[in-house]
């Protein structure tokens, strides 16, 4: 009976939505916020769009590597897009009620592309390594049926173990506190505002950290340590500098994006309490890595500058 008691005062006060309240300890000046995120919003989609429309009118980029660049291109503006424009909302007209299966949705969604760029990182670096490794061998292994095969496999991979994220957070009892200190739903935190026990959440948060993103990164470093070896004896200094200009930008953003990551793990693991430095490095990995990634691609691919100079009808003389 007393269980029974017990269960009924939870459903009663089970709360209907969550609110979100923005960036802990600035909630007086971060409306600030707003103009250098929406810049970067919207530099993302310019940027990834632009990219997109490049690959496609040029022949020329219609290769694997520039393949996957468009699909990362496509998963960045997903990124973006589902947590910006609440963000925005918030920041501008203090929207900051969320019910919670939209609640739960975005933090599925927001998992599911973070998994989908990882991967796709893995298949640029696979691609590089057969590339610069075995470059007799890479026609017919990295074919276009190569780039649909990955992306399938990695779209199933991170749709399907992120299940479980806000399956086990919708089944925690939200009964008294309802504000989330942040700007997006994150699984750890909308668990800590549950009655009950949590401890399954934060175990599967850091199993998906450790073994899914941990698996990425370390196929990740292992292809870059085949090529550096397999670089380092090429006779010709020409060739090598060729070689690694092609891996440095990639190089730039996976340090960007694993980084964050790992930061990010520990700060939860630590169990940390809420401040504004890593809900802040959270919004700004959604949102700078698709501003950043188009960027640096364009800058350190002379195909893809070429084809910028084409599609905006500059000269691109001397490039």
């Amino acid at each position: 009976m007393l269980q029974d008691l017990t269960h009924s005062n939870i459903s009663k006060f089970r709360v209907s939505e969550f609110i979100l309240m923005g960036f802990p300890g600035i909630y007086a000046w971060q409306h600030w916020l707003s103009l250098p995120l929406a810049l970067l919003y919207l530099l993302a989609l310019t940027a990834n769009i632009l990219i997109l429309v490049i690959i496609k009118q040029e022949a020329t980029l219609h290769q694997p590597m520039y393949y996957f660049l468009g699909i990362l291109a496509v998963v960045d503006m997903g990124l973006a897009t589902t947590i910006m424009p609440k963000i925005l909302a918030i920041l501008w007209f203090s929207a900051k009620a969320i019910s919670l299966p939209e609640c739960f949705a975005q933090m599925y969604v927001i998992h599911c592309f973070v998994g989908m760029e990882s991967g796709i990182f893995v298949c640029m670096a696979i691609d590089r390594y057969v590339a610069i490794c075995r470059p007799l061998q890479y026609p017919s292994i990295v074919t276009d049926f190569f780039v649909v095969k990955a992306t399938v496999v990695m779209a199933l991979r991170n749709t399907l173990t992120t299940i479980p994220v806000p399956v086990l957070a919708a089944q925690r009892h939200y009964c008294s506190q309802n504000q989330i200190e942040h700007c997006l739903c994150s699984n750890l935190g909308v668990t800590h505002l549950s009655c009950d026990d949590r401890t399954i959440n934060s175990i599967y948060q850091l199993f998906l950290a450790w073994t899914l993103m941990g698996s990425d990164l370390g196929l990740i470093f292992l292809s870059y340590v085949l090529i550096l070896h397999s670089v380092l004896k090429l006779n010709s200094a020409e060739a090598v500098s060729k070689a690694l200009s092609t891996c440095t930008s990639h190089l730039i953003l996976i340090l960007f994006f694993y980084t964050i990551i790992v930061v990010l793990s520990i700060t939860h693991s630590a169990a940390m309490t809420v401040s504004l430095i890593p809900v802040l490095l959270n919004v700004l990995h959604n949102v700078i890595p698709p501003a950043l990634n188009p960027m640096v691609y364009a800058l350190k691919n002379k195909e893809l500058r070429q084809g910028l100079y084409k599609v905006l009808k500059l000269d691109n003389k001397g490039n």
